[in-house]
């Protein structure tokens, strides 16, 4: 006859000094838990499929419940009332995204296609070898690194049109996208207390570090959402106001990719703002070209000045770590990677760091 007890788990038990009830249905009550174990299993992986397809919905309404909590709160304090205060949030933040989407939208198509026909007949190899006279001396090398950068260009420029694009042509499924993301920011706003309760009742740590653990995690994410993404776009802004006052071509367009590139650490908006410089300086517009620098310096003070003021005394990731979490993030995610990346892997190290159990701050996270 087989023996079908469960002899593993009385090894488990001794090692780790489990007092279990020694009856004879010890083996039902462990294949119990056991079988709850599978099914519970089983649950989950098939809601994430379930979820799978609004999962990036239900995170963005998360990440816009965090930024948007002070808001609700002081609206809170003067209506009174959670369901009003949630409402009227959501009422804010559908004007903030649905008129701006409407309005700009058709607008930044025809630039975005415009940058597309003109990146067509842009020589990138003149510019360069007046700058690089040695470097492009050779007519072989000058024509591969020009036919580089002109594929480079092209792919960028198409991708972001058929980005443009695609919110017209998918507007069934950006609405359905739409619904959940106010129905979850409505509900995570209004019961934001209940379920973080819900949370902690379900991590496997003490209170001191469970404590530990979310107030940690609401540094990093003050620190990454505020201090690199609001800050980022603030930094693109400024840039898009000189964009606007030389009447730089489609500059609203310029402006958005400015935005997008001021998120990155390290690189900045200089990547944007530069080759714009250069090519009004081809253009012979010298005084344009000017004012486009001192906005761009302008810029790196709106980094210098503000971010500070939001990060002090909060942790900080390493601004490597960042950077890396925005690439791969965004090969994973697309567009939210930007915030997602860098997320993940901050609340990893947050782990870590309870794990090591040190007094002292982390190599990547810092106080």
């Amino acid at each position: 006859m087989f023996d079908f007890t469960f002899k593993p788990f009385y090894k488990i038990t001794n090692i780790f000094k489990i007092k279990l009830p020694l009856t004879s249905n010890m083996d039902d009550i462990l294949f119990r838990k056991l079988m709850t174990t599978i099914i519970l299993a089983f649950l989950v992986v098939l809601s994430f499929f379930l979820l799978r397809p609004i999962l990036l919905s239900i995170i963005i309404a998360l990440i816009l419940a965090f930024v948007f909590t002070p808001i609700y709160c002081w609206v809170l304090k003067k209506v009174k009332s959670e369901n009003l205060a949630a409402a009227l949030v959501c009422i804010f933040l559908a004007l903030l995204i649905i008129l701006p989407m409407w309005f700009l939208t058709p607008i930044l198509i025809d630039q975005s296609f415009k940058v597309f026909l003109a990146s067509q007949q842009v020589d990138f190899v003149t510019p360069l070898k007046t700058i690089f006279p040695d470097l492009f001396a050779s007519d072989a090398f000058s024509a591969e690194i020009g036919s580089v950068l002109q594929s480079f260009v092209t792919r960028v420029t198409n991708t972001l049109v058929n980005s443009f694009s695609s919110l017209i042509l998918n507007f069934p499924t950006l609405f359905l996208q739409f619904l959940v993301v106010f129905f979850t920011f409505f509900f995570v706003l209004r019961d934001r207390e209940s379920l973080v309760s819900y949370i902690q009742s379900l991590l496997p740590f003490s209170k001191d570090i469970e404590d530990k653990l979310f107030e940690s995690s609401k540094d990093i994410t003050v620190s990454v959402i505020y201090g690199q993404v609001i800050v980022g776009v603030l930094q693109g802004l400024a840039v898009g106001v000189g964009f606007f006052i030389f009447k730089v071509p489609n500059a609203l367009f310029l402006t958005l990719l400015a935005c997008l590139a001021g998120i990155f650490p390290i690189i900045g908006t200089t990547i944007v703002w530069a080759p714009v410089v250069i090519y009004l300086l081809i253009a012979g517009n010298a005084f344009p070209a000017i004012g486009i620098v001192v906005f761009g310096i302008i810029s790196s003070g709106v980094d210098n000045l503000v971010r500070p003021i939001i990060v002090a005394k909060r942790a900080r990731m390493h601004s490597a770590l960042i950077l890396i979490g925005m690439i791969g993030g965004l090969f994973l995610f697309g567009i939210l990677g930007f915030i997602l990346g860098p997320l993940i892997l901050a609340y990893l190290l947050i782990i870590l760091e309870i794990y090591r159990d040190k007094k002292s701050p982390g190599l990547f996270i810092k106080h």
